[in-house]
C-alpha cells in the first residue's frame, strides 16, 4: 500500500484560477491523515457535462476529466483528461461554482471511496500506467488509467479510463441507473435548485436529469447535513412545523368559507328552469 506523504503536487494552478471569495470550492488547507488513500468521482454540469475522476497521491487529488464518465465494461475506453491537481478537502464538496467562475455549473459528488494501486504509484503515474483497486460506493474492482501516446495525446493530457476484467466487470451503465448523489442523494436540478444556483444553471441541472422541475421538498430525500438530529433540535422542527401547519389550515379555512359563500350565492341567483337544464347539470 503507498504511503500518504506530505503534499508534493503543485496546486498553484488550482489556487490561480479560482477566487475564493466568489467561489464556494475549498481552499488548500489540509494535511492527509491515516494511511487509506481516498477516490472520489464529481458530476459536474459545467459549459460541458463530465465527471472528475480524483485519485489522493503525494497529499494532492490527481484529477482527470472523464466526459462520459465511467464504464464497467471494459471493451468501453473512456476518454479522460488530465487536469490541475486539487486539494484534498475537494473530494467531499458539492455545490453550485457560480457563472463566470472557472468551471462554473452544479457539481454532485457521484461516488467516493478508497483507492489502492498496483504496485508504485508514483512509477505507474510517472510512466503513464496506473493499476489499482476501487472501494467505492459505486465502483469497485480493478481499472486503469493509461496516457495516450502520440497525436492523440495531446501533449500527453489525453487518458484512457479502463474497467479491467475482474467479477466486479458487466455491461450495465452505471452512470445511467445511478444519477444520485452520495452525500445525500439528490440529484444536479436538486444542488442547483438550493444550493444558489443561477437560472441558466438549474435549466442546465433539469435538461441533463432528463425533468421538466425539481421535485417538492417533500418528495424527495433531503441532504444529510439538512436532517435534524438530537432531541432539541427535533423539538424546535417539530414546533416550526405545528405552527406551519396551523397558519396552513387557517388560511384554508378562510379560503372555504369565502368560496362557500360565494357559491350559495351564485345558486340562488342562477336556479335552473325547466328538466332540460337539470338533466345536463346532472
Amino acid at each position: 500500500m503507498a504511503r500518504r506523504t506530505a503534499s508534493t503536487g503543485s496546486l498553484e494552478s488550482y489556487r490561480a484560477k479560482r477566487d475564493f471569495r466568489r467561489t464556494p470550492e475549498p481552499p488548500p488547507r489540509k494535511k492527509p491523515t491515516g494511511r487509506k488513500l481516498s477516490y472520489c468521482i464529481q458530476k459536474h454540469a459545467a459549459s460541458r457535462l463530465h465527471y472528475d475522476f480524483r485519485l489522493e497521491l503525494d497529499g494532492v487529488l490527481k484529477s482527470w476529466a472523464v466526459p462520459k464518465g465511467p464504464s464497467f465494461d471494459p471493451t468501453e475506453k473512456r476518454l479522460a483528461v488530465h487536469v490541475e491537481d486539487h486539494p484534498i478537502e475537494y473530494g467531499t464538496f458539492e455545490g453550485v461554482i457560480p457563472e463566470g467562475e472557472y468551471g462554473g455549473g452544479t457539481v454532485l459528488l457521484w461516488d467516493r471511496g478508497t483507492w489502492e494501486p498496483h504496485g508504485d504509484p508514483r512509477e505507474a503515474y510517472r510512466k503513464g500506467k496506473l493499476s489499482f483497486e476501487l472501494h467505492g460506493e459505486k465502483l469497485r474492482g480493478g481499472w486503469a488509467l493509461v496516457r495516450m501516446h502520440g497525436e492523440r495525446s495531446e501533449g500527453g493530457k489525453n487518458w484512457l479510463l479502463i474497467k479491467e476484467k475482474d467479477a466486479a466487470a458487466d455491461s450495465r451503465d452505471v452512470v445511467a441507473e445511478r444519477p444520485e448523489s452520495v452525500k445525500g442523494g439528490r440529484l444536479l436540478d436538486e444542488i442547483a435548485a438550493t444550493e444558489g444556483g443561477s437560472r441558466r444553471q438549474l435549466r442546465r441541472a433539469l435538461e441533463i436529469e432528463g425533468r421538466s422541475e425539481v421535485p417538492a421538498p417533500e418528495a424527495r430525500r433531503p441532504p444529510a447535513r439538512a436532517r435534524i438530529t438530537g432531541t432539541k433540535g427535533g423539538k424546535a422542527g417539530r414546533a416550526r412545523k405545528s405552527g406551519t401547519a396551523r397558519k396552513g389550515a387557517k388560511s384554508l379555512q378562510r379560503t372555504g368559507a369565502r368560496t362557500a359563500g360565494k357559491a350559495s350565492k351564485t345558486r340562488g341567483k342562477s336556479r335552473p328552469r325547466g328538466g332540460a337544464a337539470a338533466g345536463a347539470r346532472r
